[in-house]
């Protein structure tokens, strides 16, 4: 018993001495991790690198806090002790570094849109972990001539924990709209207009205000074309609305572009969106920014040298290492913070006039997400794993992610939406009456079906029931038709023409986002009508497991072949379930096959064409908010799609009259000025 309380007390010291050294070197560990992977966020899905963030994120400042509470307990303590152990002195010269650290890198200020909600929070946190790291600095004084050497860093790490509370409070959605409003505008002084006109029957009133400020750089400038479009983006993501002529100057800029072009410019747009939203971009890239780095580089160098000149160091090795190393890598990352900057998308367009016109690089993933039904419903459901899965309650979350795939973004369906949007908006700009415009952006598949004689006989999926329950139906289809046709037509799915699988894409993706994010289709009992569909659809196909194994095409094969001529009967209101209907409406599409002037392409086309269309009403009824969010998980094909459609004039958020200008319409004197705001950071 006397052993394993001397074993205790000794574990006791060990971390009494260590616990100290152990958060500093995790503190520094965490924003090694933050400014390396904090921006490859914008273009990675990767769950784990994502789930590595998020951890040093989170514990980042509970660490340096943790550590802070400490140091001021330690400087608390008795002063005869501090002073006979000279160890504690070069403790407390680490608290400045604490506070850099809390001041966070460039790189990542916000992991989601909600903290730039919360940042009065933060900065009660800037607050109060300042007066405790200033407690701290003057309670131990005159310890040594320690503190002298601290002093500058001590300043960079209020000015850089000042920065982060400040970028997270411009970065807000309040602030934003706040910004982009333009002065009260009271319009023409109607009474003294009329003053003057009973004095002067000749005289004529002022002009209107000048028509806003166009596009005159390089065509072939795709960056800077992106930051013109973007400073137009900012109006949309705060909700505010744009005039007639931003519509057309829009549609101008984009609707001569290839799908190439077209996408890369959106993909430039909200990348510049994404530093707005989720780093330092609005300090960093400013007179301001420039100076506050180069101060907090040389306090940290002052600091650096400062140290290495003292001749003799009374303190262990241990805690000299330690030293260095913070001071090492508060150098090394500030150099590399200025790197990023020199190589970042913001500096090229700050250069633009002496550089030549530049192609925008990789800003976002470039990948969609795919989420199969019957795939799904067929994976293995009572190993001992699985159960104890679902023992802990996480079986639901595992399946998700484990039955998603991930592909390349197809050439050809960029190419397929832009062409189909770009045909939409021309009918859009003749328009005049919002009534017809909303009309035009609430298509989801009814448009295609009426143009091509289908609508009554397949209305009853698409404009008569919810969208999610669209689109269930349509993705049960589509699968249940593609498997059709492999097996009707070859035994290799290769041979099929492109429309088939690029439905079958889209059809998966839709109900990926259906799954995984249904925040961003349009309100409905989606996910109540899909987990009742799932379990149907489960108990359907392990009633048949023998037969079918774990085979999609015989899944499918079995469920379209099902008898469905009685389902209004049998099923009723009792479930949400469309297991069923889904094969109805399959069987109808590949009937249209046996009809005149019908055959496989064209059907195919149809498919396509409804998917595509979807696809667009659920992008322009999804909020600006859901987008900004998912743009830190490596964006969303349907963000992409909103902002084309958005460049293009498909959005409520623009005036259709010539004359109609609100009060947030940026006139060339606000857009000049908006943009001399944006370009001090150059």
């Amino acid at each position: 018993m006397r052993a394993m309380s001397t074993f205790s007390e000794t574990v006791i010291d060990v971390w009494n001495g260590w616990e100290i050294r152990v958060l500093l070197l995790l503190s520094l560990l965490f924003q090694v991790i933050l400014i390396a992977f904090g921006s490859q966020r914008k273009y990675s899905t990767i769950i784990w690198m994502r789930f590595f963030v998020w951890s040093a994120y989170m514990s980042a400042d509970s660490v340096a806090t943790l550590a802070l509470g400490i140091l001021a307990r330690n400087v608390g303590g008795d002063s005869a002790k501090r002073n006979s152990n000279p160890n504690i002195s070069l403790h407390l010269f680490w608290t400045p570094f604490l506070i850099l650290h809390l001041g966070g890198p460039d790189t990542i200020t916000a992991y989601n849109l909600e903290d730039n909600e919360l940042w009065p929070r933060h900065f009660l946190g800037l607050v109060v972990q300042t007066a405790i790291a200033f407690y701290v600095f003057v309670k131990s004084w005159g310890d040594n001539h320690l503190k002298l050497i601290a002093i500058p860093v001590f300043i960079a790490g209020i000015i850089k924990y000042g920065e982060r509370t400040w970028v997270l409070r411009k970065s807000s959605t309040e602030n934003i709209r706040s910004c982009l409003l333009s002065d009260p505008d009271p319009g023409p002084d109607y009474d003294e207009v009329m003053r003057k006109k009973k004095k002067d029957r000749n005289y004529k009133p002022p002009p209107p205000a000048l028509l806003p400020q166009r596009y005159s750089g390089s065509p072939d400038d795709y960056l800077y074309q992106a930051y013109y479009l973007f400073n137009r983006l900012k109006y949309l993501f705060a909700d505010l609305i744009l005039g007639y002529y931003e519509r057309k100057d829009c549609y101008s800029m984009i609707s001569n572009k290839s799908s190439e072009e077209a996408f890369e410019l959106v993909e430039g747009e909200l990348g510049l969106l994404y530093d707005v939203l989720y780093t330092k971009a609005t300090i960093v890239y400013s007179k301001y920014g420039i100076l506050l780095r180069c101060s907090s580089f040389f306090s940290s160098v002052f600091a650096m040298v400062a140290f290495a000149l003292i001749d003799e160091h009374p303190y262990s090795p241990v805690d000299i290492s330690i030293t260095y190393l913070l001071l090492v890598g508060a150098i090394a990352l500030e150099v590399y913070a200025f790197v990023l900057v020199l190589l970042s998308d913001w500096t090229r367009l700050w250069l633009a006039d002496h550089l030549k016109p530049v192609r925008i690089g990789k800003m976002w993933s470039r990948t969609i997400f795919k989420y199969n039904l019957i795939k799904f419903c067929l994976r293995k459901q009572d190993t001992m794993w699985i159960r104890f899965q679902k023992f802990i309650g996480i079986q639901e979350l595992v399946d998700k992610h484990l039955y998603v795939d991930c592909e390349d973004i197809d050439a050809e369906l960029q190419e397929l939406i832009f062409r189909i949007l770009k045909e939409r908006s021309e009918n859009i700009n003749s328009l005049t009456d919002v009534n017809e415009c909303k009309k035009l952006l609430s298509y989801r598949g009814d448009c295609v079906l009426d143009k091509m004689k289908c609508l009554e006989r397949f209305k009853w999926s698409t404009i008569e029931v919810e969208f999610d329950h669209s689109l269930l139906l349509w993705h049960i289809a589509t699968q249940l038709c593609y498997w059709d046709d492999v097996k009707k037509w070859t035994n290799s799915p290769e041979s099929l023409n492109k429309y088939s699988k690029v439905s079958k894409c889209l059809s998966d993706y839709m109900l990926y986002l259906l799954v995984m994010y249904p925040n961003m289709l349009p309100e409905g009992i989606g996910q109540i009508r899909y987990r009742d569909t799932h379990s149907e659809a489960s108990r359907f196909f392990l009633q048949r497991r023998r037969e079918i194994g774990t085979k999609v095409e015989g899944a499918c094969h079995e469920l379209y072949e099902a008898d469905t001529d009685l389902l209004e009967e049998v099923k009723g209101d009792e479930t949400k379930s469309v297991l069923f209907y889904g094969s109805r409406l399959a069987k109808q599409l590949q009937s249209l096959e046996s009809e005149e002037d019908w055959e496989c392409g064209k059907k195919w086309e149809m498919i396509n064409k409804v998917w595509v269309e979807m696809l667009a009403y659920a992008a322009v009824n999804c909020g600006w908010k859901e987008h900004g969010q998912q743009l830190r998980r490596g964006g969303e094909l349907l963000t992409h799609v909103c902002l084309l459609m958005a460049n293009l004039g498909l959005s409520e958020q623009y005036r259709l009259h010539k004359f109609s200008i609100p009060s947030a319409f940026p006139t060339r004197q606000h857009i000049s000025r908006l943009n001399a705001c944006i370009l001090k950071i150059f």
